[in-house]
């Protein structure tokens, strides 16, 4: 595998990187260690400038090349998950309760040593803009970071990034040049009945009752309303209600996760949830409140610079570890904020076997550091050439 040289140098460094981060991990938007630490290490290598403070704790640093030419960003995430980690490795989570459990610290650690090379060498023409963003696993720091203009206050033309893929062996690409990833949203159904003695149920609206028909018509929407190849996850993942045996509790909670590829399948969803609703409230008396929302939109990658980004992947990890074609993957990243202000792609990397990400006992794989930081570096050498 022709990871560059100069790279596979860094490595040491990189898992140090890696395995401090690991160590100190920050939710959502509150990264300011985080922050703190990719800020001192690119003082360190010399970048040109660093924005602090967008989206919060985001940032942004840019590096210039030998000549002038068009800017291109790449993006690393920097949140961990709320999970108590397992693992008793040496690095392991100083934080009660707080983890990195999908592998931003490698995402990290991996543009960060891109950062390095590209300071030391600027074989390139035009700018880079490193973006460093929190808040991926949960607020949508991407989408902050657009609204607050990163697009256009560093004319950042063309956006790129890359995620850690367990499973899949390690330095293996996947993606493809339509939907890399589904739209993730949410629901909350509220249902308000009529509680009282469970030995006289006639007397009573059952918000327990209406739940579970709920629950089950719910499922029914992918296999009766969408095409049978159309993918749509729906799943139910809380069902709350009552405090004892024998009282038919007054209200009941529904509350799950909608995947879909496409605006149409998420319509006809929500349409269908809205109907079912309706319907079982007529039915059996109780109110029915459906609370429906929107949350990432699809992953979409732009063809030109999906297929550019692969590649570039066949240059570090030869033609037959490159999948052009992967199909889309059910899970959502806020990287599809950025893509719907910019041309670019996103890409799966193998990590290797081991647990999956928002697992206590996932960890990321440092080896695969050199691997993602030598595709940022192609990517960046071959896009802006001298």
């Amino acid at each position: 595998m022709p990871i560059i040289n100069k790279i596979a140098d860094y490595y040491n460094e990189m898992k140090a990187w890696r395995q401090h981060l690991h160590a100190n991990p920050e939710l959502q938007f509150d990264c300011y260690e985080t922050s703190s630490f990719v800020i001192n290490l690119l003082n360190e290598f010399g970048v040109d400038e660093i924005h602090k403070e967008i989206a919060k704790t985001g940032l942004v640093a840019i590096i210039n090349g030998k000549k002038n030419g068009k800017t291109i960003g790449l993006r690393a995430d920097m949140d961990a998950l709320p999970l108590q980690e397992e693992l008793n490795h040496h690095y392991k989570s100083k934080k009660n309760g707080v983890m990195h459990a999908c592998g931003h610290d490698g995402h990290t650690t991996m543009l960060l040593g891109a950062a390095k090379y590209l300071c030391d060498t600027r074989n390139f023409s035009g700018r880079v803009a490193l973006i460093f963003q929190p808040a991926e696993e949960d607020g949508g720091g991407a989408q902050v970071m657009c609204k607050e203009g990163i697009m256009d206050n560093f004319s950042i033309e063309q956006v790129y990034g890359i995620h850690n893929a367990p499973g899949v062996p390690l330095g293996k690409f996947k993606t493809n040049t339509n939907t890399i990833f589904a739209a993730a949203d949410d629901f909350t159904i509220n249902i308000v009945g009529n509680g009282g003695h469970g030995a006289y149920p006639e007397l009573t609206i059952d918000p327990v009752m209406i739940a579970a028909q709920i629950s089950q018509a719910i499922q029914s929407i992918s296999s009766r309303n969408l095409p049978a190849l159309e993918p749509v996850v729906i799943s139910i993942t809380q069902i709350h209600s009552g405090t004892t045996h024998n009282i038919i509790p007054e209200k009941a909670y529904i509350n799950g996760t909608v995947r879909t590829l496409n605006n149409n399948s998420q319509k006809t969803v929500v349409n269908r949830m809205e109907e079912i609703c309706r319907g079982y409230s007529l039915a059996f008396g109780g109110e029915v409140f459906l609370d429906y929302q929107y949350g990432y939109p699809a992953t979409i990658n732009h063809k030109n610079e999906a297929e550019f980004a692969a590649e570039v992947a066949k240059e570090i990890s030869g033609q037959e570890h490159v999948d052009c074609n992967a199909k889309p993957d059910m899970g959502a990243e806020d990287f599809s904020f950025m893509l719907h202000e910019r041309p670019g792609a996103f890409l799966n990397v193998g990590q290797g076997q081991g647990p999956g990400v928002h697992n206590s006992k996932y960890d990321f794989n440092d080896d695969l550091s050199p691997i993602g930081a030598s595709f940022f570096v192609k990517l960046i050498e071959r896009a802006l050439p001298l």
